[in-house]
């Protein structure tokens, strides 16, 4: 079987390469720990930005990013923007009776991916940041999955 594929692929026959070989299960204790990819059981992104339109447009889309790498992933965001207002004077010195005020809304939509490795998740935080719009912000938070620690044991 091998030295027909090497055939079909005419690689000389002193050449082994990894990708020729059927998989097998590999000791873990061959593997450093460099080698093992992290777990992670939430990766969850909370966006921010002035415009609505804008950030729903891009919450859609990293949706459907983590729906073609077959990740489970739901997006949500909150009812009422946040709402910072100034009142400032109109003119510089006088008539304090004449006040303008400024209102700047900022909108949130959160967007959670489930389990997840180390390498999708690079992979995936940097795709969404380069395409980032302009006037959202992005704000990526991790849960990984560790074992349990050999000096705590279960109750008996």
């Amino acid at each position: 079987m091998m030295s027909l594929l090497k055939q079909i692929l005419k690689i000389p026959k002193n050449l082994t390469s990894n990708f020729l070989k059927p998989y097998s299960v590999q000791n873990l204790e061959n593997v450093s720990e460099s080698d093992i990819d992290k777990l992670y059981k939430v990766l969850e992104l909370e966006l921010r930005g002035n415009d609505s339109a804008v950030l729903r447009s891009f919450s859609k889309f990293a949706v459907t990013t983590g729906n073609h790498l077959n990740i489970e992933c739901k997006s949500w965001s909150l009812k009422k923007p946040m709402h910072e207002r100034y009142t400032v004077l109109k003119s510089v010195h006088v008539h304090k009776k004449h006040r303008v005020q400024y209102e700047i809304r900022t909108y949130f939509t959160f967007v959670q991916y489930k389990h997840l490795t180390g390498s999708t998740v690079d992979t995936l935080l940097e795709y969404i940041e380069r395409n980032l719009p302009e006037g959202v912000s992005l704000k990526a938070t991790k849960v990984e999955l560790q074992n349990i620690p050999e000096h705590l044991t279960p109750p008996k």
